[in-house]
């Protein structure tokens, strides 16, 4: 599979595309969408266009990631774009909302039902979030970082350090570990970490967006970094060493790695403080979303 190459962003901003209905709650104009179809969906819009939107389970994270360019220079480090399959009649809410809420997007796509998915190569986005599972999976096919938003308990988090964590087979790696687990079971996944500790892993889904991350974090001072990120997996020692190895090889800085041994991840990412985690595994998935934003990444062998 192709991976999205973030270095091909010649501005070095960190670019995160996002769906309205992973920004905002939507829920029941979408549940009427669902029930009686696109004009009883277009008139409640129109009708309630200067009702203002309630944030969603993604916008504290899309807060935090426009807050970062308050601490940049002349040239903002991140953008956030808004993809949306409504209209831009229906999507005129969305923007109300926006600026009510005093975000800083002023890029965004109306399909009017299509996939958003074919624009994210156009915007060069380096992460692809969206309530629409279709969507996400286009957009993995193409290489690019993409998650499913979904239903979650998110708290308020009292510090204003962006945290994101991730899980790493199938997400920042590829998957050939989790592959030798499920066909030969455990025993013989830690034989065949320990037999090629030394080699890195593959490519997975999320490594440029980790990549441009780690660009954006490199613009501040480590010790006083408004981001924070967490490797958040079920490997145990001894298949600890060959994650920390490819990390070394990539040049990719995580600030905590949890290696759990197949422990329940939900309470390690609510002390974490996650804002957002990444996780293939539709059973961590389940888990996560109980006390943080959770984004599935429907990629690899757990997902076939």
């Amino acid at each position: 599979m192709p991976i999205h190459d973030s270095s091909a962003v010649t501005d070095n901003r960190l670019v995160v595309a996002i769906s309205s209905r992973a920004l905002f709650d939507l829920g029941n104009s979408h549940e009427l969408f669902e029930r009686e179809g696109l004009d009883a969906y277009r008139n409640f819009q129109i009708e309630h266009e200067d009702e203002i939107l309630q944030p969603g389970v993604a916008f504290p994270l899309v807060q935090k990631l426009l807050d970062l360019n308050k601490l940049a220079g002349d040239v903002p480090p991140v953008e956030v774009i808004l993809l949306s399959r409504n209209s831009g009649d229906t999507g005129l809410r969305i923007f109300n909302a926006i600026q009510h809420h005093g975000l800083e997007i002023s890029r965004a796509a109306f399909t009017s039902g299509a996939p958003t998915s074919d624009y994210i190569a156009p915007f060069k986005a380096d992460l692809f979030l969206s309530a629409n599972a279709e969507d996400v999976g286009r957009a993995l096919k193409a290489g690019v970082a993409a998650a499913t938003i979904l239903p979650s308990v998110a708290p308020p988090r009292a510090s204003e350090q962006l945290r994101i964590a991730f899980d790493g087979d199938a997400v920042i790696f590829g998957d050939e570990g989790e592959r030798v687990s499920r066909e030969e079971g455990l025993e013989a996944f830690h034989r065949s970490e320990r037999e090629h500790a030394e080699e890195p892993l593959s490519v997975g889904p999320f490594r440029g967006f980790l990549t441009a991350l780690h660009r954006l974090q490199a613009a501040f001072p480590a010790e006083n970094s408004p981001i924070r990120t967490a490797l958040v997996t079920a490997r145990s020692a001894p298949a600890h060493k060959r994650v920390i190895l490819t990390l070394r090889r990539w040049g990719v800085r995580i600030d905590e790695a949890l290696f759990l041994g197949g422990r329940d991840k939900g309470p390690f990412l609510d002390a974490f403080g996650a804002d957002i985690f990444f996780d293939d595994s539709p059973a961590n998935v389940e888990s996560a979303r109980k006390h943080v934003a959770t984004g599935h990444v429907p990629h690899g062998v757990s997902n076939r």
